[in-house]
């Protein structure tokens, strides 16, 4: 309706200054009036035109130099304009519109040199390009988001503006293209430096990430990429005409638990959720390339778990998940442990990986030791953060045999990233 009324307007403008002409030079006479008046016919003309000139017909698309990317990396974006009628424009002001999820730098380990300071890498990616298109049927231009923060990103459209040299006249569209780019989490490098602990009876040793050995084949299944040659169960294969291999006792239950608190926290750093989910990605790829029996857990507003015995699984739904994550839920962390008790019943080890530790959490964790013989708590804290009473927090978990492994800016920085279990 606003275009509408803003066309009428313009378009009676142009009608009255060209009646005012007129009038002057019927009433005022000679060369000098006729020779204004008629001058201003091609102006009047090329206004007429430029009203009745329609620009929702234009084609426009947009491309995408990659429409999946890893946290931190560049992506060229072009966008090209093709029109049937090539009437002469003097400008063209292009605007692509994407959302403010793109309005954050991340430029991989270095953002943690800002911990403290995460304003620093919210940026205004407002992307505006003004072209000179005259007589041309097609015309394009690039443009290149860099350093692309993680998460799933959406181009909604692209809106074009033009108008006359005097700005009699202003037109606009806005073009329905919309496109999307998933930026998945950064990888990052892991030292593991596995702790030994003994179990209360016996003298064996236990790694944390211990894994069973068993030559006791429980049934079949599929192959499935990542599994070994030697598993293979050539008879089932030759019966079914599908590669089938065995299933061994230990993949029937996952020994480790990955918990990652995704939990809405007040005065939350969002740098350190950003490591948080960083560090979940990087172990999971850690313990499939061990082979490790595991399985994923994010606590939000919604619960989610993933298997990771299969590289499939770890490297789609898992990888897709933690792209799309972000903090929510209001209700405390603490609060969703009892979900997370009926995944503990074949558990020898446990990793929750978090950006607070408060006294509820200490207090189940403790409860936990009585079933778990493993836990491991990886806290990501800026240095400015940890307090004296914190300190004294993880002390008295360690003294019930809690590893506590508290990561700052100091190590973020660093690759590879040293983590204790």
């Amino acid at each position: 309706m606003k275009k509408k009324l803003r066309s009428i307007g313009n378009f009676v403008f142009i009608i009255a200054l060209f009646l005012v002409l007129f009038s002057y030079a019927m009433f005022q006479g000679g060369f000098v009036s006729w020779f204004l008046f008629f001058s201003f016919q091609p102006i009047f003309l090329y206004h007429v035109g430029l009203l009745l000139y329609p620009i929702k017909g234009w084609k426009v698309t947009r491309t995408v130099s990659r429409y999946m990317a890893q946290a931190g990396s560049d992506v060229t974006i072009t966008v090209n304009i093709k029109r049937a009628f090539p009437f002469p424009l003097y400008y063209c002001i292009c605007e692509d519109v994407f959302s403010d999820t793109l309005g954050l730098i991340d430029n991989r380990q270095n953002k943690y040199q800002h911990f403290n300071d995460s304003e620093k890498l919210k940026v205004n990616r407002e992307m505006k390009k003004v072209i000179f298109p005259s007589f041309k049927r097609t015309f394009s231009f690039s443009y290149n988001l860099k350093d692309v923060p993680r998460g799933e990103h959406v181009f909604y459209g692209i809106r074009i503006r033009t108008g006359d040299v005097f700005g009699f006249v202003k037109k606009d569209h806005m073009y329905s293209v919309r496109d999307q780019l998933l930026v998945y989490p950064n990888e990052r490098p892991i030292e593991l430096k596995e702790q030994v602990s003994s179990y209360e009876q016996g003298s064996t040793s236990s790694s944390f990430l211990h894994l069973k050995q068993t030559n006791i084949a429980a049934g079949i299944r599929e192959y499935l990429p990542g599994d070994k040659f030697s598993w293979i169960d050539w008879k089932q294969s030759a019966r079914t005409n599908t590669l089938m291999t065995k299933e061994f006792e230990q993949e029937k239950s996952s020994e480790l638990l990955l918990v990652l608190d995704a939990c809405e926290h007040g005065n939350m750093n969002y740098l350190a959720f950003e490591a948080a989910v960083e560090l979940s990605y990087s172990l999971v790829k850690v313990f499939q390339q061990r082979a490790t029996s595991a399985e994923l857990i994010t606590i939000g507003e919604k619960n989610k778990s993933f298997s990771l015995q299969s590289e499939i699984t770890a490297n789609e739904s898992v990888r897709q998940h933690l792209t799309k994550i972000q903090p929510s839920g209001d209700a405390a962390f603490t609060s969703s442990f009892s979900e997370m008790l009926l995944h503990l019943k074949n558990k020898s080890s446990l990793i929750i990986i978090t950006v607070n530790l408060d006294h509820l959490i200490s207090d189940k964790v403790k409860k936990w030791r009585q079933k778990t013989p493993n836990i491991s708590i990886i806290l990501i804290k800026s240095t400015v953060e940890i307090t004296t009473m914190l300190q004294k927090q993880i002390q008295q978990l360690e003294l019930f045999g809690i590893n506590v492994e508290v990561l700052t800016e100091k190590e973020l920085v660093n690759n590879p990233v040293e983590v204790s279990l």
